[in-house]
């Protein structure tokens, strides 16, 4: 049973959340759009996770980013 029928995010990892962001806006758009040093400087995947799940602030702000676009990001499946 589905106990979050209307939540966008339900069954995404965080690291689906912003695997597709990177494939399909690049770093420099998200460092743009989220002002944080994981995305501007020396960025990575990896280091971006790091920091996003110990920043709830910081992961907040790309969660609601990947709802705002989520249709684009779909789209292109």
């Amino acid at each position: 049973m589905d106990h979050q029928p209307y939540n966008p995010l339900h069954g995404l990892t965080l690291k689906t959340i912003v695997t597709e962001l990177v494939d399909h806006f690049g770093f420099a758009f998200l460092g743009k759009e989220i002002k944080i040093r994981c995305f501007t400087d020396d960025p990575s995947i990896n280091s971006s996770l790091k920091f996003l799940r110990k920043t709830p602030w910081a992961r907040e702000k790309v969660e609601a980013l990947y709802i705002q676009h989520k249709s684009k990001l779909t789209d292109g499946l």
